[in-house]
């Protein structure tokens, strides 16, 4: 998948690859990961320095999430604990690289809602701006992985996630909508 963007008046592609995690030795994985999905999303754009400062804001909705699949929640990198800013990842350009697994192989359903944002000071305090977003996932039943393709998403996608955005990060402002920043 190819999402197109212009940020700052430079235009720039997301390519998602979203694949069977066939070898997870090669991904920092362990062996009983095979046939779960890995997802990469890198940015191809120019380098501009701080003109490329962005982040990967995830929210993800599981059937053993706190909400047992019922909502989306933030999807956090437990390595590094509980974090400030919204982002699971963040930098220059940077890559969204994902490859959730679960031991034993439980049945469940596993969906992504990943947006590409841009940190900005809005003069009250920090924002996450999305210019766009996509999904992904896998399904697991009977100890088979199915994998759920990508699919881009919109205003609406980023929307219904406001509220749980703006409780776990009350100090950061989200706006509805994605961002038109050419």
């Amino acid at each position: 998948m190819e999402l197109p963007f212009v940020l700052n008046g430079v235009s720039g592609v997301v390519r998602v690859d979203h694949r069977r995690n066939s070898d997870p030795a090669s991904v920092g994985c362990q062996p009983d990961t095979v046939d779960y999905p890995i997802c990469t999303a890198t940015i191809e754009r120019p380098f501009r320095g701080y003109d490329s400062l962005m982040g990967w804001v995830q929210l993800v909705r599981s059937d053993d999430n706190v909400s047992g699949g019922e909502r989306f929640e933030m999807d956090p990198l437990a390595f590094l604990g509980d974090q400030s800013h919204p982002y699971c990842w963040l930098g220059l350009n940077p890559t969204l690289f994902d490859a959730p697994s679960r031991p034993g192989r439980i049945d469940m359903d596993w969906m992504a809602h990943s947006f590409l944002c841009v940190p900005d000071d809005v003069g009250s305090g920090l924002e996450a701006r999305p210019m766009l977003g996509f999904s992904w996932g896998f399904v697991a039943r009977g100890g088979e992985i199915t994998l759920v393709p990508p699919v881009q998403l919109g205003d609406a996608d980023w929307d219904q996630h406001l509220d749980t955005l703006r409780g776990k990060h009350p100090g950061w402002h989200f706006s509805p909508g994605l961002a038109d920043l050419s």
